[in-house]
């Protein structure tokens, strides 16, 4: 049986007349007397009693009324629930970041909450090197990453442009100097974050070229453990600018220029290349754009092609 079967058998039910159900319906008496018919073979019941002028239900009618109405009912409500995901209503934005990228991720949540607040946001703590994948596997929808992925299933959208600084204590002696080499660099003691990234690999690469150690005394696993370390006087440490935001306005941590390494981070949005993306993702993407073009550098909103 199917909905339109079920929806022309309550109209008979309910107009107690095969001639006022095809009115009502707007189709011919012989039709919707073939579609009960029909109805009736594919459950095996007689559902009219055929002796009775006034459509009178037989037993087995009786129970399939109670539960066509039902089904009938929820197609109303799916129709409702569709129409409020498209109205953004309701919904669900589930996303993939690290404690990094999800800094990026804050103004751009506060933009789509103030156009969709409605709409329920679900944003998970991964691994940058994971993110691409949980996006292929139907994880999450949206992922935030600091490289641009090999996949080709995945399309990236840049969403900021940072880049890597080097932070002291206020009391530390390079506070003043207002850059340094990295020959000068040597002789300090890096506080480091202990997760491996192309990033730090480039950050070794350039003490090896200029042929100077890099002395990562500590190493700690998160880049707020970091901040805080250096900030209580120990060491020095390179990290993303966007992470450091608030503790350089506050005073509580200085920035010393590093001309030698300058390495700019791009953060991406990604999604699955041929994904049909969810109402609520896609207007959240419609978000980002205008958030960006709003506000300008460091937010942009800049689609990459692959290859």
């Amino acid at each position: 049986m199917d909905l339109f079967q079920l929806e022309t058998f309550l109209a008979v039910a309910e107009e107690r007349s095969f001639s006022r159900a095809a009115a009502r319906l707007h189709r011919t008496q012989p039709a919707v007397s073939q579609v009960v018919r029909k109805l009736e073979e594919e459950v095996g019941e007689v559902l009219l009693e055929r002796s009775s002028r006034d459509g009178t239900l037989t037993a087995a009618g009786e129970v399939l009324r109670e539960y066509a109405r039902k089904m009938l009912n929820l197609r109303g409500e799916a129709n409702v629930a569709l129409g409020e995901l498209r109205s953004l209503h309701r919904g669900r934005l589930n996303l993939a970041a690290n404690e990094y990228t999800c800094l990026c991720l804050l103004p751009l949540l506060d933009e789509f909450r103030r156009m969709a607040p409605q709409i329920k946001i679900a944003v998970q703590r991964s691994l940058a090197s994971r993110i691409a994948d949980e996006v292929l596997l139907h994880s999450v929808e949206l992922g935030v990453v600091s490289f641009r992925p090999d996949d080709p299933q995945v399309r990236s959208i840049v969403v900021y442009r940072d880049d890597l600084v080097l932070v002291v204590n206020p009391r530390h002696a390079l506070a003043q100097t207002g850059a340094v080499t990295i020959h000068q660099l040597g002789r300090e003691n890096f506080i480091a974050h202990n997760v491996p990234s192309p990033l730090r690999q480039k950050v070794i690469q350039a003490f090896r070229r200029h042929k100077t150690p890099l002395n990562m005394g500590v190493e700690l696993p998160s880049l707020e453990a970091i901040k805080r370390f250096v900030a209580m006087g120990n060491g020095v440490a390179l990290v993303p600018g966007l992470t450091v935001r608030t503790e350089l306005a506050a005073g509580s941590l200085v920035r010393v220029l590093v001309p030698d390494l300058q390495f700019e981070r791009k953060l991406r949005l990604v999604h699955r290349k041929q994904a049909s993306l969810s109402h609520a993702a896609l207007a959240f993407l419609n978000a980002v754009e205008s958030f960006a073009a709003r506000n300008g550098d460091p937010f942009c909103f800049h689609v990459e092609k692959n290859g």
